[in-house]
């Protein structure tokens, strides 16, 4: 059976949206999982890496229309169009039009952390001058994810860039939190660290009747990596991963959840449900 093109949580309405897809080094996405367990899984290209969706999220409730993680964007030279195998055959500006929205009707932004591959789309450059792509959107991140992205260390400054952030608290439109935070009414932020100091699940009607939905960020990259040792080698604390990756995993497969991958390139909505030995990922069915 065909998979959803949008899931009813309480009051939102939830649709995927595409900035396009990468390649990242299959190694890296798996960790400590030896290759012969993750190609069957992940089936790698002749370069060793994987396609990952790049998968936003529109959550729509009356007049709030906000995007959950705006994808990679544009703004990239040849050499790392080639590095990332970044393929912008569908974009989110084009996904919002297929929705009759322009960037203009968004009314807010929420970013699970600031890596590139997360935020680069919400800049953009016009008129020889980066721009936010919402002009007319609140747009929210973690404290810690801003001053990475504006100051990263060593160690993370491959996967921040400024431009992608700086743009939108020139224009007054960025708004930081710390912790757990309901950023508008049943849309809450929970800080989970490990893949990165200030990375984020987002929920959907978490606290109210009905089904609530959990954006996974790279917390769960894929419906491939729900088991909580599935950790990435690009987390920076591995400890704090698994220990927040496996109490999300049981309080989602708990309450049945409706999960949002980010990265799986082929399912965006999955409950994951624990069969006494392991987690098993339950795509949902139109």
């Amino acid at each position: 059976m065909a998979a959803p093109t949008s899931v009813r949580v309480g009051e939102w309405r939830i649709s995927p949206v595409s900035d396009g897809f990468m390649h990242l080094d299959g190694g890296s996405m798996w960790g400590v999982v030896p290759k012969n367990l993750w190609k069957k899984l992940t089936p790698p290209a002749d370069d060793n890496t994987i396609r990952l969706a790049l998968r936003c999220f529109l959550a729509e409730r009356g007049d709030e229309r906000v995007v959950i993680e705006v994808g990679i964007g544009d703004r990239w030279e040849a050499k790392w169009r080639e590095i990332y195998h970044i393929d912008r055959e569908e974009n989110l500006v084009a996904s919002l039009a297929e929705r009759g929205l322009t960037p203009e009707d968004i009314t807010h932004v929420v970013a699970s952390h600031c890596h590139f591959d997360h935020i680069g789309a919400q800049v953009i450059e016009r008129d020889g001058e980066l721009r936010p792509l919402f002009p007319n959107a609140r747009h929210f991140a973690h404290a810690k994810e801003v001053e990475m992205a504006k100051t990263p260390d060593h160690v993370r400054r491959a996967s921040y860039r400024a431009d992608d952030i700086v743009p939108v608290e020139d224009a007054g439109l960025l708004e930081t939190f710390e912790g757990d935070a309901e950023l508008l009414p049943g849309l809450r932020v929970h800080p989970a660290p490990g893949h990165s100091d200030g990375v984020s699940v987002v929920t959907l009607n978490e606290e109210e009747e009905g089904e609530t939905a959990i954006f996974w960020a790279d917390v769960v990259p894929t419906t491939h990596h729900i088991q909580p040792p599935y950790i990435m080698a690009y987390d920076i604390d591995v400890v704090r991963s698994f220990r927040n990756r496996s109490s999300w995993l049981q309080r989602a497969s708990e309450g049945g959840w409706i999960g949002l991958f980010y990265h799986d390139p082929d399912i965006a909505f999955a409950r994951v449900r624990h069969d006494g030995k392991r987690y098993v990922a339950e795509p949902l069915e139109a």
